[in-house]
This record gives C-alpha cells, sequence and structure tokens, in this order.
C-alpha cells in the first residue's frame, strides 16, 4: 500500500445498519466519507445536477424557500424512481459521477490529513460504480423483516414503499457475494460492536 489512506467500502441495503457500523468505526479512528449525504447535497448545489434533475422529474421538484435555500421534494422522486427502475438508473448516472469525484478529492485529503483508513459508506456501492478505488468491502447484513421493522421506526414512508425500496436493491445475497468482509446486524448493538471491532482488526491486519 502507498502512502494514502486503506479504503473501505461499507453497504448494505435499507435499514441494515450500515451509518451504525461506520459510527463505531469512527470511534477507532475512521475517517468516514458518506457518500449518499453528499449525493444528497449535490442534488441542491450542483448545478449540472439540478438542471439534469428537472429534465427528469419537471421543474416542480424544487422549490426556493424564503431563506433563499433550494428544496427539493425527494419523496415525490423517491416514489417514481422506486417504482421506475430505468428512471432510477438515469438518476444514478447523473449523480455518481460528482460524488466518485467529491470522493476522489476526500482521498487526497486524508492522504494530507495522514489518515490510516477512509471508509467511503454508500447505499448501492456496487450498483453506482463506487466501489473503484477501494481495497476491501465489508457488507452490513440484517433480516429483511427487521430491516423492514427499523425503516418504518424512521418514520415518512409505508410499509410497501419500504418494500418497493428494498426490492429495487440489489439482493442481500448478491452484496454477501461480493463481500470481502460481513457483519450481521440482526442481533443486539453490543454484538454489533463486538463484531465491528472483529471486522476492523482483520481488515488492519491483512492490510499489512
Amino acid at each position: 500500500m502507498n502512502d494514502r489512506p486503506l479504503l473501505v467500502g461499507v453497504t448494505g441495503g435499507l435499514g441494515s445498519g450500515k451509518s451504525t457500523v461506520c459510527r463505531i468505526l469512527a470511534e477507532y479512528g475512521c475517517e468516514i466519507f458518506e457518500a449518499d449525504s453528499v449525493a444528497r447535497q449535490l442534488q441542491v448545489t450542483d448545478p449540472v445536477i439540478i438542471e439534469g434533475i428537472r429534465r427528469l422529474f419537471g421543474n416542480e421538484v424544487y422549490q426556493m424557500r424564503a431563506d433563499g435555500v433550494l428544496w427539493l421534494d425527494r419523496p415525490a422522486i423517491a416514489r417514481r424512481v422506486f417504482a421506475d427502475a430505468s428512471l432510477l438508473q438515469k438518476l444514478n448516472r447523473l449523480i455518481h459521477p460528482a460524488v466518485y469525484s467529491v470522493f476522489q478529492s476526500a482521498v487526497d485529503d486524508a492522504r494530507r490529513k495522514g489518515i490510516n483508513v477512509l471508509v467511503k459508506e454508500a447505499a448501492i456501492l456496487f450498483e453506482s460504480g463506487g466501489d473503484k478505488l477501494l481495497d476491501c468491502i465489508v457488507v452490513v447484513t440484517a433480516d429483511r423483516e427487521l430491516r423492514i421493522q427499523r425503516a418504518l421506526q424512521r418514520g415518512g414512508a409505508s410499509r410497501e414503499d419500504i418494500i418497493r425500496r428494498i426490492n429495487a436493491q440489489w439482493p442481500q445475497e448478491e452484496l454477501v457475494r461480493r463481500a470481502d468482509y460481513v457483519i450481521d446486524n440482526s442481533g443486539t448493538f453490543d454484538q454489533l460492536k463486538s463484531r465491528t471491532r472483529q471486522v476492523y482488526e482483520l481488515i488492519v491486519r491483512d492490510a499489512l
């Protein structure tokens, strides 16, 4: 490995708990790059992406708030893309090259800061091509019904919408097949923390 940080991808389906795993990894000194958060930010700040979304979904999905901040009707977009696979693919093709560019900058920043491990958290890591450059991939799994219940607890989506979103993602079995490490999150938080620690130690050991 050269002077850049070890690059680790963390992914998993809706409600799997990948964000929780990343918070645990942050406690061990890992830098976390939240690809989904970057994508959401680009949707209201990047002129090219904004124009592309307007073409795909219509001008009405954007509104300028009284405070001058551009607002995007994400629930409306979610309902459409998770009911139309081709529309979802078009949206991903529009956004993810820009996210990848931001990630490359994050790698450079981490190198300059002397960060040892940079974790890229992404919901659709493989589907978007976001696994490029990464040294290893961690997939977080959980029982399907448990994932649905977790998503319901967050609010903002019906059970039917959640199932539609899960079905639009790659099957969990396919993610596991492509993974270098798997963390099951079907148990308690203490169990998750223990397994995450084990995987972190394996990643660091295997990188030596």
